[in-house]
């Protein structure tokens, strides 16, 4: 009986008894482990495909025949973009187009997640027709230079001036009649100077002359393309006297016909 066993042995008894009890808890612990079954099923499937996106667009919308516009389109998720007309394109791009008619183009974008489509419509516009040709005045080439000068008379100006005065204007509008009855005729305007002062002072002086009277003729309802102007400053004086009144001669803006 362990009440006669001896204190040592008892001791010793207890150890051992208290080992295997540690040990068989240590076996039944390491046979516990987590039942995969008990998880439930693994999902390994991958999710779906994004949808493609599309868009287009043209600039500008509408043309005239023979113009070009550019399409602009952009697509997402696509592994294969057409365009009506086109053919098989880049999933993004430009491209400038002629249509010959009006035109729907049509892009279909078709990828893993499916197919998108996207759409703009281009109007093509005749062409409009050239402006009427300008009915030339058949006096333009059979006018003479003599029936010219009679029409339409220089402007004269003062000494070291390129306002046109008050006689000037009555040139001037004269002039202007003329040549709005004479649409076909073109003319030049030559700006003199008298030989007074620097040749380089007298072309620009005479410049500024044949620019004053064609800026009149302008505000007199002749258009400036009809108009070429040239300085010929104290050069080709038309008097060579050297007297006020030849000065003055030489001081005019001349009208020619410009052939």
């Amino acid at each position: 009986m362990i009440s006669n066993a001896h204190p040592r042995s008892l001791r010793t008894l207890l150890l051992i008894t208290a080992a295997s009890l540690t040990l068989i808890a240590g076996c039944h612990k390491k046979d516990q482990g987590i039942d995969p079954n008990s998880l439930g099923p693994v999902n390994t499937t991958p999710p779906p495909a994004a949808a493609p996106t599309a868009s287009i667009s043209a600039d500008p919308l509408a043309i005239e025949l023979g113009q070009t516009v550019t399409l602009d389109w952009r697509t997402t998720n696509a592994t294969t973009v057409t365009i009506d007309g086109i053919g098989q394109v880049n999933p993004t791009g430009t491209q400038a187009v002629s249509p010959s008619n009006s035109t729907n183009f049509h892009l279909v974008a078709k990828g893993d997640g499916g197919t998108t489509e996207a759409s703009v419509r281009v109007t093509v516009r005749p062409a409009a027709p050239p402006p009427p040709a300008t009915v030339m005045d058949s006096s333009a080439d059979s006018t003479s230079d003599a029936a010219f000068h009679a029409a339409v008379q220089d402007v004269f100006f003062g000494y070291d001036s390129f306002d046109v005065d008050a006689s000037g204007q009555t040139a001037v509008a004269q002039a202007a009649a003329y040549l709005v009855q004479h649409p076909g005729i073109k003319i030049l305007i030559g700006g003199y100077a008298d030989e007074r002062g620097s040749a380089e002072y007298n072309l620009a002086l005479g410049e500024n002359r044949a620019n004053a009277t064609k800026t009149a003729l302008m505000d007199a309802g002749v258009s400036g393309a009809r108009i070429r102007t040239i300085s010929y400053g104290k050069e080709k004086q038309f008097c060579e006297d050297a007297t006020d009144s030849c000065y003055q001669q030489n001081r005019r803006a001349q009208f020619t016909i410009d052939r």
